[in-house]
């Protein structure tokens, strides 16, 4: 074992290559579901809302609960799968998102429904690190990039192929019983990718003498940091109502935070493995490619969501209709994805910097579809500008990842991915808040004063600011590593680093 990182050494995993990209599919659809599951909720709430005639507040919590969650888990899951077996943290994981869609499925009241929700995310939030994880650990150099590249063309498909998928299910279940459809969804293929894992996902036990290391009082310092972190934004509506007392939570998250660091150095100075290894944060390329992706998540999940409410509520679609205009993001980002993992070896960051220009041009693109064109034809040149906006965002998302970990030491691969994963989970749930609320403070605020049409191309112009402005920041991360790797005369994707402790 490696004493300055604490971690026990990880084991190669030795498999022909037709092995390792079996593993790799069933890895990578574990991740698909997840996605999956999170965007297609978001086009059944309005039905969720009139089924289990709930509140604002139990609605908001049914896609942000599961968020926060997710994000508390994150990195205690990813420590956890690389000092012991990522394969039994899957089957574990696994197991709980079965038995919670099926109590989702079967909720009689809203409550009951954020409960199950609320557990979804935990087992959410064990499966995902271990995905990158593993990929880290089967795949080294230019293989790793193209896997990576179709990680990212998974995701995006899964991501903007959701809201469709839960339309199409409410069309068919109905208006009172169609969103259950979207949670039983799971239930066989959660059964078929948990017989898969099982039987095919190589063992990848660390076996070590020394005990289970995993820091309860860090991970207890580190929760309540994110837990006041992420509350006053996933509670903010945009509503008249809004209570503006729960961003003193902000200042409790300092605190908490602190103590987290000075509790982690304290642990680390007696020879204990830290719950987060901060030397990783020492490697540049890993620093500034969870500054991209946390940016990026915080504006191209606000941007679907924007869309979907405008669709709807300003234009009047079903949501099935409303969640078909980004079927074309979803095929030409999962093309981009596949190329920008080939060519992130070659050509760099420079990938991600032209990526990112092109989804800012994008953005300006829906925002002129809306305000200038007439409304027959508003959903088509959408759909036609988010064809633009999936071929810059494959770009963006996988060679970022493979960026991203290129430097990582594998043994930390969990770890490091999860709190990436963490960074996008934060990102996520920021920038849909204030996306959120611009959008619904534009309504109330116009509201009768206007003709509905134009108070939602308003509420829609107004919120897509913010999803420029953290597609920006991302721009800007992504151009100061660029310099940074050229300055430094580095290529476009370092050599990986000895797998050997």
């Amino acid at each position: 074992m490696s004493p300055s990182s604490g971690y026990p050494p990880t084991r190669d995993i030795e498999l022909p290559p037709s092995h390792r990209w079996r593993a790799y599919w069933i890895a990578v659809s574990v991740a698909a579901l997840t996605i999956l599951d999170l965007s297609k909720v978001n086009v059944a709430l309005p039905a969720i809302e009139t089924a289990l005639s709930a509140d604002p507040t139990q609605v908001q919590l049914i896609v942000s609960g599961f968020i926060l969650t997710f994000g508390l888990v994150l990195v205690p899951a990813g420590r956890l799968g690389d000092q012991r077996s990522r394969r039994v943290l899957f089957l574990v994981g696994l197991s709980l998102y079965l038995l919670t869609s099926l109590g989702c499925a079967l909720a009689p009241d809203a409550t009951l429904l954020l409960v199950f929700r609320l557990l979804q995310g935990v087992a959410a939030g064990i499966q995902m690190p271990q995905v990158l994880g593993l990929i880290q650990q089967l795949f080294v150099g230019a293989e790793r990039g193209r896997a990576f590249g179709l990680f990212g063309a998974t995701i995006s498909i899964a991501t903007a192929f959701g809201p469709t998928l839960g339309g199409l299910l409410i069309a068919v279940g109905g208006e009172a019983d169609g969103w259950r459809l979207i949670f039983w969804m799971n239930v066989p293929l959660v059964i078929i990718v948990m017989a898969l894992a099982a039987w095919l996902l190589p063992d990848t036990r660390t076996r070590s003498r020394r005990p289970l290391d995993l820091d309860p009082v860090g991970v207890v310092l580190f929760g309540l940091s994110v837990l006041a972190f992420l509350w006053p934004f996933l509670f903010t509506t945009g509503a008249p109502g809004d209570d503006p007392r729960r961003w003193w939570l902000l200042v409790v998250c300092v605190f908490f935070v602190a103590m987290f660091l000075l509790w982690e150095h304290r642990y680390a100075a007696r020879g204990r493995v830290p719950l987060i290894p901060f030397s990783v944060f020492k490697r540049v390329s890993y620093r500034n490619g969870v500054l991209v992706s946390t940016a990026y998540f915080a504006g191209a999940p606000a941007m679907f969501l924007l869309g979907t409410l405008y669709l709807q509520f300003g234009l009047g679609l079903e949501p099935v209709f409303a969640g078909m205009v980004t079927i074309g993001f979803a095929a030409a980002s999962a093309l981009s994805s596949w190329v920008g993992g080939v060519y992130v070896s070659r050509i760099g960051r420079p990938l991600v910097v032209w990526g990112l220009v092109g989804l800012l041009v994008s953005v300006g693109g829906l925002v002129l579809a809306v305000i200038f064109t007439s409304p027959e034809w508003t959903p088509w040149v959408m759909a036609a500008v988010m064809v633009l906006s999936g071929l810059a965002a494959g770009v963006v998302i996988s060679p970022n990842q493979t960026l991203t970990l290129a430097e990582v030491p594998v043994r930390q691969g969990g770890v490091a991915g999860s709190i990436g994963q963490l960074g996008q989970r934060i990102g996520t749930a920021v920038g849909t808040a204030v996306a959120l609320a611009l959008f619904y403070a534009t309504v109330y605020r116009e509201k009768g004063t206007e003709p509905d049409v134009v108070v939602f191309h308003d509420a829609y112009a107004v919120g897509m600011t913010s999803v420029g402005v953290f597609l920006g920041l991302a721009l800007i991360a992504a151009v100061v590593d660029l310099a940074s790797r050229r300055r430094d005369g580095e290529a476009p994707l370092p050599a990986a680093p000895d797998q050997t402790p």
